[in-house]
């Protein structure tokens, strides 16, 4: 295990995202901060951070939790009033 330092953050991200992040995490035993960043390094190296049996738990929870944002909305996204 390679020894590191966290920091706390005031991460804001959208509300159903989170909701689709957090069911996600509880399904591998993992926190939503460790989640996080193993998406991070698996983007920075371009690869994917999950197998197909994952992506299927991720489309369920979508589907519970109304998420219809894709890779493409990622850019045009802006707050309610």
């Amino acid at each position: 295990m390679k020894k590191i330092e966290r920091v706390q953050t005031g991460l804001r991200i959208e509300k159903r995202m989170l909701k689709v992040l957090k069911g996600l995490a509880e399904h591998l035993d993992i926190s939503v901060a460790e989640l996080i960043e193993a998406m991070a390094l698996h983007a920075f190296e371009g690869k994917t951070p999950f197998g197909s049996e994952t992506i299927s738990k991720i489309d369920q929870l979508k589907a519970v939790y109304d998420l219809e944002l894709t890779a493409a909305d990622s850019h045009g996204l802006s707050e309610q009033d």
